[in-house]
Formats: C-alpha cells, sequence, structure tokens
C-alpha cells in the first residue's frame, strides 16, 4: 500500500495530541487514579477525603481521641468508543494534512463527545444549586453567588472552573460589555471568551447536561420526624433514604434523578465551623422515584445525607415530622440547561490501555498522554480485503466527591 505513513502509531500519537487538545471537561477533572487502574483491573476503590473535629482551646489531647471511619467509593472501567476507519480507498497522494483532517479529526471529535458526554451525566450528584430555573445566568452576581455558596462548603477557591452552555456563555460574555475590565470586556466583546471571572476559569460547552424535572406535583411533606443518619451508615454511598408522602397519588416519576429539594428548617452548614450558612440545604436526587397510591408516598434516595454532628454534619437538624418540601429544579416536565462549576477533584475521568492481541496482518499502537489512553490498530479483513484502522478507547468516570460540585441552573 502506499500509504507506508498511515501506520497505527502516527493514528494513536496523533490522535492522542488532538483529542487532549479538544478536551473540555476531560482535561480539567482529576485523572490521578488511572495508573492505580492498571495494577488493580477495571475497579478501584477511592477513600473519600477525612475530616475532623479536633479539640479546642486545650493543649492536652491525652484524653481526647476521634475514631474516623473513612468512607469509600468505587470507580469502574466500563465506558468505551471503538471507530473502525476504511482507508483503502485514500489516494496515496494525500498529504497527511488531509489524513489529519478526513479521517483523524473526525474520530477525535466522536471520543471526545463520548467523554465529555459522560462527564455532564454525573451532574446528577451535585446537590449545590443556584439560579433561577428559566432564567438564563448572566451576571457577575450569578457565578458569585454559586461561589458564595461553594465558598460556605469549604469548597477550596484555587482552580475552580465553570462550564456553561451555548446560550448562558453568550449571556455572560454580553454581561461583561459594560465592566470595566479591559482585557476582558474586549475578549468577551469580539470573541465570546469569558475566562477568569467571578473566581471561576469559564468554558462554554455544547455537552453541558439539560435536566428534565420529574412531574413534581402535589404537597410534598416529610413523612417522619426521625431521619437524620450517622456518617458511618452513610460514609460510602453519601447519601440516605428520605421518606416523603403528600406526592400526587400513583405517579410514575414523581421526581427524577438530578431533582432538586429543600426540606423547611433544614439548614446547611459550613462543614469547618458546623456553624448554620443561613441557606436551607440543597438536596439532589439520586434515583427516580415513583409516589404511592392513598398518601403520596414516595421513598427518596437523596444526597447529602442528613448527618446533624460529628465531624461530617451536613446539617443543622433533621426535619421535623410533616416538614414542607420544595422542588428547586423547576416547573414538572421541563428541561433546563446546567451550568457545572467545581473543583477538579469533583470528578474523576479514568483509562486504561486496551490489551489488543496482535496477530498476522494485525498491527496495534498505544499511546497514553496527560489525560486519556487511545489504541490503533490496523487489520486486512480476510473476507472483503478492506483495510481498516480503528481507533479504541477504554475509560471511566465517576464524581467521586459531590461536595466540591455545583450547578447553576437556566
Amino acid at each position: 500500500m502506499a500509504n507506508t505513513f498511515l501506520t497505527p502509531s502516527v493514528f494513536a500519537q496523533e490522535g492522542l495530541m488532538q483529542l487532549e487538545n479538544e478536551l473540555i471537561l476531560g482535561n480539567k477533572v482529576n485523572t490521578d487514579y488511572s495508573k492505580e487502574y492498571a495494577m488493580v483491573g477495571d475497579t478501584v476503590s477511592i477513600r473519600r477525603p477525612t475530616q475532623y473535629l479536633g479539640q479546642e482551646d486545650d493543649l492536652d489531647v491525652s484524653s481526647y481521641r476521634e475514631d474516623i471511619v473513612q468512607g469509600k467509593t468505587t470507580v469502574t472501567m466500563n465506558k468505551t468508543v471503538s471507530i473502525p476507519v476504511d482507508i483503502g480507498a485514500i489516494d496515496a497522494t494525500l498529504s497527511f494534512d488531509r489524513v489529519q483532517e478526513d479521517i483523524i479529526r473526525p474520530a477525535v471529535i466522536r471520543m471526545r463527545d463520548k467523554i465529555e458526554t459522560e462527564l455532564a451525566s454525573l451532574y446528577t450528584s451535585a446537590y449545590w444549586f443556584d439560579g433561577t430555573p428559566g432564567t438564563v445566568p448572566a451576571t457577575f452576581k450569578a457565578l458569585g453567588g454559586v461561589g458564595a455558596i461553594m465558598t460556605d462548603a469549604a469548597v477550596p477557591q484555587a482552580d475552580r472552573f465553570a462550564v456553561h452552555g451555548t446560550e448562558a456563555a453568550l449571556e455572560l460574555a454580553d454581561g461583561l460589555k459594560g465592566v470595566y475590565v479591559q482585557d476582558k470586556a474586549k475578549s468577551a466583546f469580539e470573541e465570546a471568551k469569558i475566562g477568569r471571572y467571578a473566581g471561576f476559569d469559564n468554558f462554554e460547552s455544547v455537552h453541558t447536561p439539560t435536566h428534565t424535572v420529574g412531574v413534581a406535583t402535589g404537597t410534598p411533606l416529610v413523612n417522619g420526624g426521625t431521619q437524620a443518619v450517622t456518617y458511618l451508615a452513610s460514609k460510602d454511598t453519601w447519601s440516605q433514604t428520605l421518606n416523603t408522602d403528600g406526592w400526587t397519588n400513583s405517579t410514575t416519576g414523581i421526581l427524577k434523578a438530578g431533582d432538586i429539594i429543600t426540606i423547611a428548617g433544614v439548614f446547611a452548614v459550613n462543614p469547618i465551623s458546623k456553624q448554620s450558612t443561613g441557606r436551607l440545604q440543597t438536596f439532589t436526587v439520586l434515583a427516580d422515584a415513583d409516589s404511592g397510591a392513598t398518601t403520596g408516598p414516595a421513598a427518596l434516595t437523596v444526597s447529602p445525607p442528613m448527618i446533624t454532628s460529628g465531624a461530617y454534619q451536613t446539617v443543622t437538624a433533621q426535619p421535623a415530622d410533616n416538614a414542607a418540601i420544595t422542588v428547586k429544579t423547576g416547573t414538572g416536565g421541563t428541561g433546563y440547561k446546567q451550568s457545572l462549576l467545581m473543583h477538579p477533584k469533583a470528578f474523576s475521568l479514568v483509562t486504561r490501555p486496551l490489551k489488543i492481541a496482535s496477530g498476522s496482518g494485525v498491527k496495534t499502537s498505544t499511546k497514553s498522554g496527560n489525560k486519556v489512553t487511545i489504541s490503533a490498530t490496523e487489520y486486512v479483513n480476510g473476507d472483503t480485503l478492506a483495510h481498516t484502522m480503528r481507533f479504541d478507547m477504554l475509560f471511566g468516570v465517576k464524581c467521586t466527591d459531590p461536595r466540591l460540585v455545583a450547578r447553576l441552573t437556566s
């Protein structure tokens, strides 16, 4: 074949370089666990960060001890992308630039779309929430309000970033026109680039998620007044079951995964001081929920767990029986675009090399970069004699620390 430069090594290396250049979420989130996967297989267990109460105003700790049992979560390598490309028809005179544009780039875009979509789908784990459903965020205050929530939640301010849909990115860039920050306003006006603004590095992406609210009808109430849990009981899932009633009877999808609720009288606390932030704690529903008959009961799986004391305290108090529940995500059945604002360690992306057998007529090359690993394999179909180059990727994604990510609704 005349195209001798089209080797698996060239395809894999060029594809890797282009892919890492195209990623937005994939370039920002944590990838520290990829090496662990290479050693332990398709699932890795990750310990959650530890928190302590500590002893104050007394240097003698001889009688003070804290028994801390770390929670853990797992990430599974269960996502793949495979793209076979028939290159038999490629003219031998094509330049490498044409091969990059016509063959490699479309494959890279497909891989990028898969990675970014899977990462964005993790939004349902995020329970910090702000914004007005149906109103696209457009001001410094809209971003700064989420930043204030995250600061009260002790999310590190360094390295925070935000990914917005096209409409929110446009409105935020437009809002900078009247701000006397010459370089940023000029960039916003000429190129719709936001950059560092309101404490976040801001990016535009077509992959930001749209959340469709559940049916969300009725007059929902807490069903039972003793529903707080301990850290020990919730440390691995960082969630709990919340028993409710008052929803519309016998309704499938009364709430959807990713719906956000608040409960009257249940306020968030600063994880360091344990003092109330003055804001009702927002809870995300982790799984679709249906309501039952008669009184509209529904058992919700929510995060964070309601822990009322100790190093991992999340709320000021457990809810009272019949405390009112408010759905914050919008009108039932309506979709709303979600901006994601986070610290890099909130989400994890892990990849590892595929073990691809080589043999007669099969050549393969695997390349690993700073963020991802891809393989390129060249082979000839013995039945059709078609010459094929295929790209493959194996990866996993997980919201490894939901305390570090927030949503801003449009």
